[in-house]
């Protein structure tokens, strides 16, 4: 494959990408902040997710009314994101829109009104939001399990905040935040598509270039000690029961992530995967069941996610941890391995006819990794995992000690011990 991505580095830190891909007439670009709720105090927490929201309200040139009209005839969904470690803003437009795409962004994340009436009506709006994740079961049950599996640790806090903090961002708090997070040096600015480099790097050097901009808050996020909790949460309400288990996993960063990739496909990452197949195809006792790693820079969480009848829920339990004992105990069979390969490799060749996703690639390697990594050398790294590989890492991960559950609905009497996840 020839390599289309350069790479500016300015010496007030900002980081620009461009990927040019012949053929295109659409460009998908955006700027990503080097920031997420892991970087946020118990106080502040949700003030990264608070400010993406504001950042549509209004900046110094546009109202939000504005906001809504230019993105919607520049022909383009204007999509923001916020995670634990970073916050994203991106748009996909036609190539001759990219300059003016890149305006109204820019002047979205560079200048924006933060006008004391509208922050208060945007708390009104999370606070909303929140009321929906407690009434979505899986996501609640989410946000109580990893609130009980990273005790004290801000991986442990809900993303969008609580009721009491999101209600404390006046103006003058997410300002400061705003101003000491949003430097150059913490953003990475990129685009995909028909895109010419110089002319990027010019765009954004208009808008970030200041080199005398204020350097970017200290920040260190400081790596969580995973606990090993079991959550029973009872709710008569709900007509299903939900249910998680979980065990510690490599990182984003780890070596051993593709072959965390291939176990966790293999376990239950696809509809040919055992857990899939065992539960839902064979015995039909759920309509919801997955698995996969859930990762971070620094640590990871596998987790097996399953929406049951309260009836079956022991029985789901069961069998995905004779699943899990299984992984431990003999290698998986080749043809197992070569089909997660075949699908890995799939999904990253077809990821490359899609700017959206080439250019979301493009900063999340840059924030993870701090550099890129070629397709080529992912689909190396795939091919290169074996059965004994996959062996080790379960053998390492799926331990008695470190297993957790969590379980959410109408339980029926429903509980687990520790001696019913041995290994």
């Amino acid at each position: 494959m020839i390599d289309q991505v350069r790479t500016t580095r300015l010496p007030n830190g900002l980081t620009i990408l461009t990927e040019h891909m012949p053929g295109l007439r659409s460009v998908t670009l955006g700027i990503w902040v080097r920031r997420g709720s892991r970087h946020e105090s118990p106080q502040q927490n949700g003030i990264c997710h608070f400010i993406e929201h504001a950042l549509f309200k209004g900046t110094q040139r546009r109202s939000a009314h504005i906001i809504a009209m230019e993105s919607d005839r520049l022909g383009g969904h204007l999509d923001a994101y916020t995670t634990h470690e970073m916050t994203g803003f991106s748009m996909k437009v036609v190539d001759s829109a990219m300059p003016a795409a890149f305006d109204l962004i820019a002047d979205m994340l560079a200048n924006p009104r933060f006008d004391e009436d509208d922050l208060k009506r945007e708390q009104n709006v999370i606070i909303e939001e929140m009321k929906m994740v407690e009434d979505t079961p899986e996501e609640f049950l989410g946000e109580l399990f990893n609130a009980a599996y990273f005790p004290n640790h801000s991986l442990g806090r809900p993303i969008e905040g609580t009721v009491a903090t999101v209600s404390n961002f006046d103006r003058t708090k997410t300002a400061e935040f705003h101003a000491a997070n949003y430097a150059p040096a913490n953003l990475v600015i990129a685009a995909a598509g028909n895109v010419d480099h110089n002319e990027f790097v010019d765009l954004a050097t208009q808008s970030f270039g200041n080199t005398n901009g204020r350097p970017p808050q200290s920040v260190t996020a400081t790596v969580p000690a995973a606990a090993s909790p079991i959550v029973i949460e009872r709710k008569g309400e709900l007509e299903q029961a939900h249910l998680i288990i979980a065990a510690p996993w490599p990182s984003a960063t780890s070596s051993d992530r593709y072959v965390a990739s291939m176990l966790g496909t293999i376990i239950g990452g696809s509809t040919s995967s055992r857990l899939w197949q065992s539960i839902r195809e064979e015995r039909g006792l759920a309509y919801s069941i997955g698995a996969g790693g859930n990762t971070f820079t620094d640590i990871g969480v596998f987790t097996i996610y399953a929406g049951v009848s309260p009836a079956h829920i022991d029985q789901v339990l069961d069998l995905s941890l004779k699943e899990l004992r299984r992984a431990v105990r003999e290698p998986a069979a080749e043809e197992e391995l070569t089909l997660a390969k075949e699908q890995a490799i799939s999904t990253i060749l077809l990821s490359l006819e899609s700017s959206s996703a080439r250019v979301g690639a493009l900063a999340r390697q840059e924030i993870v990794h701090g550099r890129r990594i070629p397709p080529d050398e992912i689909i190396q790294r795939v091919e290169a995992v074996t059965r004994e590989d996959m062996l080790a890492l379960a053998q390492t991960h799926f331990t008695t000690e470190s297993l957790a559950i969590g379980a959410l609905g109408n339980l029926n009497g429903f509980a687990v011990d520790r001696s019913r996840l041995q290994m």
